[in-house]
């Protein structure tokens, strides 16, 4: 692995030089774990690593060989673990300057946020920052061991429950279009009947809602929304959202003009739908009442809170 950046700290011939821990006197785990992130370097493929030798001052460790012991413990705690120390622990060299123009090459190697766990492990408990890393990285782990159970235990919306999030948003969303309709000039009734239509026509290649209801087998009191498919749904959604912000960004006004905005809207998303070789929304069969599947969801979690109390 390459070094992204220059050695925080170094030791030559046994004492540490350059960094320098401030005192012990009032250290908290907090201070530790802001200086052990503090110290973490970036390699150029976003890969998260730090070095030997600057974990070894934030640890209170004065002396290479000592810390190098250390290592040599965690590299076996590696190994029987299952994993290639290899992996967690390549050395590298560092030249520093003695100066007159002279170098000379020390020891350091990178660790993994793992490598820096089993270090953490392996060393002094008596020492205070020891024992603040044994419990930072404790923590760290239970937090992930609780984000992996949570995504474990996710669970994908079902269609039944995407379809009562949809219709619903769509509702509130109708009501937004609604006022940006009446903006444009869309204020009667009848009126918004027709501004409404346009919509479908667009998206539907030219069917207003009876039309619809019969291509989809729907009776004249079965209002079309309520038994749309998720994804059917989406895509009105998409179209009353994005007419909305046509008719307020545009300035639109007339109602003419706004019965043909929302035509537009409503081709550009069937236009795109074809694109991606999505099926028409007037080829989607109709679903059970999504009102009846709202009830049916509600006395669901009803009975699920009961059951756990």
């Amino acid at each position: 692995m390459e070094k992204s950046r220059r050695l925080a700290s170094i030791a030559f011939e046994g004492e540490v030089v350059g960094l320098k821990r401030k005192k012990q006197d009032g250290d908290t785990i907090e201070d530790l774990m802001g200086e052990f992130e503090a110290i973490s370097q970036v390699d150029d493929m976003g890969n998260e690593y730090w070095f030997a030798r600057d974990l070894q001052v934030v640890l209170g460790y004065t002396k290479w060989d000592n810390f190098v012991t250390v290592i040599s413990r965690a590299k076996d705690a590696c190994t029987q673990a299952g994993h290639g120390w290899e992996d967690h622990f390549p050395g590298v060299g560092k030249m520093i300057p003695l100066g007159k123009g002279a170098e000379r090459e020390i020891e350091d190697i990178v660790l993994s946020r793992y490598a820096c766990y089993l270090i953490a492990q392996n060393a002094d408990p008596r020492k205070k920052q020891v024992a603040f890393a044994q419990t930072y990285f404790a923590i760290q782990t239970r937090r992930q061991e609780v984000q992996d159970q949570e995504a474990q235990e996710y669970q994908p919306l079902s269609e039944d429950e995407r379809r009562v999030l949809l219709r619903n948003e769509i509702k509130t969303h109708n009501k937004h279009l609604a006022s940006a309709a009446k903006n444009a000039g869309v204020k009667e009734g009848l009126d918004y009947a027709i501004f409404q239509t346009e919509g479908y026509k667009g998206l539907y290649g030219g069917l207003d809602v009876p039309g619809i209801r019969r291509k989809k087998g729907l009776t004249s009191r079965q209002p079309i929304l309520d038994h749309m498919g998720s994804t059917e749904l989406a895509a009105n959604l998409f179209r009353a959202t994005q007419t909305e912000e046509k008719l307020r960004r545009e300035g639109v006004r007339g109602k003419r003009a706004a019965n043909q905005a929302h035509y537009d809207v409503g081709a550009k998303v069937r236009q795109t739908i074809k694109d991606i070789g999505g099926d028409m929304p007037e080829t989607l069969p109709a679903e059970e009442d999504v009102k009846k599947i709202g009830r049916r969801l509600q006395k669901a979690i009803k009975q699920s809170t009961k059951d756990g109390e």
